[in-house]
């Protein structure tokens, strides 16, 4: 480790901020000082390490398995919200959750509020939804929510807030915000829990601090040894923390995160150590003076300057296209002629497909890439396409644990109790959903009540009962159901007993789609399995070293998110967002679609329009200011990815509708102030000139 790395990881006895610079080992930071801390006479487990991905903790574990042993399994390594599901689980009786609550997904989410606001439409939904989003994320209840609402649709929203809340709470339910503002909640309210959690961490490390929104933030100072006001608890002579982050890669602004966190740790917390991280071990040097120019404009909490003793290395280029399918063929030609090089260079060549990435702005831009892509044969993936678990058969499934698992989960009542089909239709489930509410039940509740008789036919009654009962049978036998060949077994019995690969069948056209589908559910039973036999679950919590019960992997589904094992030695060229290749690295990178309103994002919202107040078109402003400073840092991340060469591409015109419209390139090309000798190059004529080079060779060879 480099002299900054080991001040890092050997201050151990107050708050301190690690700045970490994109590729200068902050992973590595953490992982040894996770192994300092425990050197030094901590236990393991009250070491805590907090991510904000699962992926990103799945890396923490393996690496401080690798550095400490099996240590590293007492460690807390999760992310946020599977640290809010712990405490939650611990202790939420005190805010009227029981230990089994469920944790609803997006569709979920849409569906209640739907109900909740007397709406038929999705779009308007998913409105409500980010918005009560993002007052979670700033803390508020519908009640401070409908307090501090700007407009009619904001008070709209707060009042469906406030049902939703209703609803959830009867649902013995939570969405994902809560899994951060009810922990909050808990260590805010309650002195005893407080005093527990406080206790039970010794040394927090927070990963990609810059991500924190306001309630992290509030919920981070209340366990590292804070009272409500602020204040460090009676004992406590010092918070013991380490944030690690980047104020340069703050590029989550839209789901809630804020710099302010960062501006507020030396205010709250006096005592605060920074240590800056600035040499890089990533890239090169042109790639890291192109990414210091382009984030040169952005005004500094903490400057810094990324370093590289990698050498100068390839030469930034810039490419310009005609249109979007004419950049996509220059892209696939600069994969080509990146892998036909036949100059012999010293160490890795970096040339299979996995070693190349082509980033973007918006998902839309990868439609002429994988054509282009298709046209020439080249493997390729989508990161963050549809996750596994996003996939209907899966959703079916998981819904029937989830009922397990707590039966008081109306959402995954209805879902489970027509997947497949009973002969219980919408009618009989349209009367069971209004004495329901009419009692303020839960509908698998409704339907065991002695006076259901009065509402509906006995044979509607009889067929709910018979539902009830073989739910209760289940969830009886998936509690007795321990280790991974008999949880195989059940799953693989209860399948057939619902006649799931029949109902798969049934609902589609085509028998090779359905026999896709009944593959998938057999590999999430294969793994549901795996689970239960003692596997460590990189995906939900740290610790899960002994075989565990059917019915407790079922508790966790809902935090699931993705088959990490799917993505597993992949030799395919990745397209991706930027936002979805934060974190990631690549020999080769491509940057497209780097023109005006596209990256930096359209900025014309209206500001200095006349009419207008003064004080709102200052407010305007400054938002777009701030958008702006948060697009330049997205640009630096898209840079900040690529080790070996990177390419930065704009078309001339871009697709809008239906017409082409003229482009320019981004203002953050001219930032990066490349040497203007260097920075235009066609990938066609090197692999033309490459191709006539190999056949010269070969005439030569022959002769």
């Amino acid at each position: 480790m480099n002299t900054a790395q080991q001040e890092a990881v050997n201050y151990m006895h107050g708050p301190l901020l690690v700045l970490a610079g994109a590729g200068s080992g902050k992973t590595r930071v953490i992982t040894h000082k996770v192994a300092r801390l425990i050197q030094a006479g901590m236990p393991a487990n009250r070491v805590a390490a907090i991510t904000f991905t699962n992926k990103a903790a799945a890396e923490m574990r393996e690496r401080a398995k690798a550095l400490i042993g099996r240590a590293a399994s007492e460690v807390l390594i999760c992310t946020f919200h599977a640290l809010g599901v712990r405490m939650l689980r611990a202790n939420g009786a005190v805010l009227g959750l029981k230990p089994q609550f469920s944790i609803l997904d997006t569709d979920d989410v849409t569906s209640i509020l739907k109900d909740a606001g007397g709406s038929t439409d999705a779009a308007t939904a998913r409105a409500w939804q980010w918005t009560i989003s993002a007052w979670k994320s700033a803390g508020l209840n519908a009640e401070q929510a409908l307090a501090q609402a700007a407009d009619d649709s904001q008070r709209i929203a707060a009042v469906v807030m406030g049902r939703y809340e209703e609803r959830l709470s009867a649902y013995q339910s939570v969405d994902f915000d809560d899994l951060i503002s009810l922990p909050l909640k808990l260590l805010r309210d309650h002195p005893e829990v407080r005093a527990q959690w406080q206790a039970q961490m010794g040394h927090v490390l927070v990963d990609e601090y810059q991500d924190t929104n306001a309630t992290q933030y509030a919920m981070l100072k209340l366990l590292v040894g804070c009272e409500p006001d602020g204040s460090l608890s009676p004992g406590k002579d010092a918070a013991r923390f380490t944030a690690v982050g980047d104020d340069d890669q703050s590029i989550y602004g839209w789901r809630g995160a804020t710099l302010d966190n960062l501006r507020q740790l030396p205010q709250d917390f006096p005592t605060l150590k920074v240590i800056k991280l600035e040499q890089n071990y990533r890239s090169t040097s042109a790639i890291l003076r192109a990414a210091n120019n382009v984030i040169g404009p952005n005004p500094k909490l903490y400057p810094k300057n990324l370093w590289s003793d990698l050498g100068e290395g390839e030469p930034v280029r810039v490419v310009d296209a005609d249109t979007e399918d004419h950049e996509a063929e220059r892209v696939v030609a600069r994969i080509q002629s990146l892998r036909a090089d036949g100059l012999a260079q010293p160490g890795p060549q970096f040339k299979e497909l996995r070693d190349f990435a082509v980033l973007y702005r918006a998902n839309h831009l990868s439609k002429p890439l994988e054509k282009a892509l298709r046209k020439a044969a080249i493997p390729y993936k989508v990161s963050g396409g549809q996750s596994f678990f996003d996939r209907a058969e899966i959703r079916d499934l998981c819904a029937w644990f989830r009922l397990w698992a707590n039966n008081d989960d109306d959402p995954a009542f209805l879902r489970a109790i027509t997947s497949p089909k009973r002969g219980i239709g919408h009618q009989t489930l349209g009367s069971l959903g209004s004495f329901a509410t009419r009692y303020k039940v839960s509908l698998f509740e409704a339907l065991f009540a002695s006076s259901l008789g009065a509402a509906l036919p006995a044979r509607a009654v009889g067929s709910l009962h018979e539902f009830g009962r073989f739910v209760n049978d289940l969830q009886f036998r998936a509690r007795q159901t321990q280790g991974a060949e008999d949880a195989l077994a059940f799953l693989h019995a209860w399948l057939q007993e619902i006649d799931y690969e029949k109902h798969l069948y049934d609902g589609e056209d085509s028998p090779q789609i359905a026999a896709a589908k009944w593959a998938n559910v057999m590999e999430f039973c294969e793994w549901m399995a795996q689970r239960c036999g003692g596997q460590v679950d990189e995906d939900i919590l740290v610790m899960q070293t002994a075989s565990k019960n059917l019915l407790e992997v079922a508790q966790t589904i809902a935090l699931l998110s993705t088959l990490n094992e799917r993505e597993k030695d992949q030799n395919v060229v990745t397209l991706s967002t930027l936002h979805a290749a934060k974190g990631l690295e690549w020999p080769h990178v491509m940057l497209v679609g780097v023109t005006e309103g596209m990256l930096p994002f359209k900025m014309d919202d209206g500001a200095d329009k006349p009419g207008g107040s003064s004080r709102a078109d200052e407010a305007a402003n400054l938002e777009i200011a701030e958008r702006l400073q948060e697009e330049r840092r997205l640009m630096y991340v898209g840079i900040t990815r690529a080790q070996r060469t990177l390419l930065v591409s704009w078309t001339k015109r871009r697709k809008k509708g239906r017409d082409l419209i003229a482009a320019q390139p981004s203002r953050f090309i001219a930032e990066m102030a490349l040497d203007q000798n260097t920075i235009k190059e066609d990938p066609r004529e090197k692999l033309r000139a490459l191709r006539a080079e190999f056949a010269a060779r070969a005439a030569q060879a022959a002769g």
